[in-house]
């Protein structure tokens, strides 16, 4: 009988401490989660926007435009979501492979240098076109969220 109740002492404390390892486990990878780095929260917000175009969804990739953005020959955040509709419209298919990223960060903004192949289909098999280009982008955070300010890019020969 004493073994028993000895056991079975030992199987509660055996489960709290099981309770409390999982308990303890949960809390670090949520605190893991909530100081993510810039860089990695940087590149998270990339894939968004890379997932979005891919998935012909412009308005999920403005989400990551902030309202102030300047882009080639004066392009504001307007004309880039009627450059991402138009692409939307012409292309049954997007493809957007990005290179290796640079990145970059100093008081809160950064900045992210990389390779695009940017292809776009009408529905064949094949792209109908495709062109490399070299991007470089600024970013800040608004709200919380990283969002880009400013891009230029030039085609690669």
């Amino acid at each position: 009988m004493e073994k028993a109740k000895t056991l079975e002492s030992r199987l509660r404390t055996f489960r709290r401490l099981v309770r409390t390892g999982l308990l303890l486990l949960a809390l670090a990878a949520l605190a893991a989660c909530a100081r993510d780095t810039p860089e990695t929260a940087l590149r998270a917000q990339l894939q968004r926007m890379q997932t979005a175009a891919t998935e012909r969804r412009a308005g999920d990739f403005m989400e990551g435009v902030s309202a102030d953005f300047i882009g080639n020959d004066g392009m504001d955040r307007a004309a880039l979501h009627n450059l991402m509709r138009a692409q939307v419209l012409g292309n049954s298919t997007i493809g957007v492979t990005i290179g290796p990223v640079e990145f970059e960060e100093k008081s809160g903004q950064a900045t992210l240098r990389f390779t695009a192949l940017l292809t776009g289909s009408q529905g064949r098999f094949i792209p109908d076109s495709a062109q490399t280009y070299s991007i470089t982008t600024g970013w800040r955070l608004e709200d919380g969220q990283w969002r880009v300010y400013y891009a230029q890019w030039k085609p690669n020969p």
